[in-house]
């Protein structure tokens, strides 16, 4: 049996240790917030592509953004895995980033399930949430007014995850621009 007043001296040191503060507090890494036009959007999506190590999950309504397929093809080629949703408006599009990814190894799926699937998200290691108004477009960052979060919150992510699954669920690969008939 343990004498009561070493539990007594235990209890009084466990509340001498509760009560100074601690000087390696962890601090939640700050929510980013951008606005177009030329308010840095791409330049930040860019950025946390390029800092992904394991997986980047994308969910885009309109993609013609060369610097941010560029970014998604360099996270490839080094060995990220990169998944790619586009609305189904993307199928037919002569200037979509979907063609560009295909051709780079990257097969994007489709989504043609709702009348517009208008998700603008891009997932960074399960850790990070880029979302908001913001098209992955050139003319959202030099023209548009939209904005732009990156949210570090792995909750947060794991939410998004598994919505971003949901549609894939129902989506369809890729494959290319349909073959324009020859008169």
């Amino acid at each position: 049996m343990i004498p009561t007043n070493a539990i007594t001296m235990f209890l009084s040191l466990l509340l001498v240790a509760a009560s100074i503060p601690s000087t390696q507090a962890i601090e939640p890494l700050p929510i980013q917030v951008y606005f177009s036009p030329r308010g840095g959007c791409t330049e930040a999506i860019v950025k946390q592509i390029a800092s992904a190590t394991r997986t980047v999950h994308v969910q885009a309504y309109s993609f013609t953004s060369a610097p941010i397929a560029a970014a998604l093809v360099a996270a490839h080629k080094r060995g990220v895995r990169v998944a790619v949703i586009l609305d189904k408006s993307q199928r037919g599009e002569r200037y979509s980033s979907a063609t560009f990814l295909l051709n780079s190894g990257i097969t994007p799926l489709i989504d043609s399930r709702h009348a517009i699937a208008h998700n603008k998200v891009i997932l960074i290691d399960g850790r990070i949430v880029i979302t908001g108004s913001f098209n992955f477009s050139k003319a959202a960052e030099e023209s548009n007014a939209e904005n732009l979060l990156v949210i570090p919150d792995p909750d947060l992510a794991a939410k998004y995850l598994a919505n971003w699954q949901a549609h894939q669920n129902h989506s369809e690969p890729y494959s290319g621009l349909p073959a324009t008939r020859k008169q």
